[in-house]
């Protein structure tokens, strides 16, 4: 397979990413700039590309510090092809109950390093033990308007899994086709209205799955990675 050619004919079937494709994009990959723990937003947005300001400039609060949060893109490959696990919050949530969401959470204190944080939570969250994951690469952080740094790390499942969703945090696991998002006309742009203006934001509607918010950008961050890279 030449380099920069992420479909293969192998035993996926023909045009269909494989694992091994995926991996090869993505160690070729360098994520963008980050915030150091406490660190102010940078006063030039274009130094955090990746956010809820990509479509809403006027969201991006430079004096704003960041707090750290860390989630899991966790892949699997069927016979289809690579499969991306999301979830759907819990309604009993305080905080985007409902939502489509990839596992993730706070770095809490003792966790040695973001990428750590993402696999304890993708555990915690759904029973995906940390030594079936493998954890490919990482991509550029999220910053969200509510003061958040989304570090999210893309993991390739290794089968058989049983996953199990906690109650209190997970309704539900689903999969989406990884060729169904980079499929043209999958990713949507909406918009409403919030707090008097129109803010604008990425969806991916699956079924009968409304995928938006910083899930919808950090899906559309891989899907340029590897549609572009």
């Amino acid at each position: 397979m030449e380099q920069g050619q992420i479909f293969s004919a192998g035993r996926a079937g023909p045009g269909v990413l494989t694992a091994e494709a995926l991996a090869r994009r993505l160690a070729g990959s360098v994520p963008g700039r980050r915030a150091a723990p406490g660190e102010q937003f940078p006063a030039d947005a274009s130094a955090v590309p990746r956010g809820d300001h990509e479509l809403n400039p006027e969201l991006y609060e430079p004096m704003r510090r960041l707090r750290h949060a860390a989630v899991l893109l966790p892949l699997i490959e069927r016979r289809g092809g690579l499969q991306v696990i999301l979830t759907r919050r819990s309604q009993h949530l305080a905080d985007h109950k409902g939502q489509i969401a990839f596992p993730g959470g706070r770095i809490d204190p003792g966790d040695p390093a973001p990428r750590d944080a993402a696999l304890r939570e993708a555990e915690e969250e759904i029973a995906l033990r940390r030594d079936r994951v493998e954890v490919l690469g990482e991509l550029d952080t999220y910053v969200t308007r509510t003061g958040y740094q989304i570090h999210p790390f893309v993991g390739l499942v290794r089968p058989p899994v049983t996953l199990v969703p906690e109650p209190l945090e997970v309704d539900e696991i689903f999969e989406v086709p990884l060729t169904f998002l980079l499929e043209p006309g999958s990713r949507q742009t909406h918009s409403r209205e919030w707090q008097g203006m129109t803010r604008r934001f990425y969806v991916y509607p699956y079924r009968d799955y409304y995928i938006w918010g910083a899930t919808a950008g950090i899906l559309n961050n891989l899907t340029e990675l590897l549609v572009e890279g």
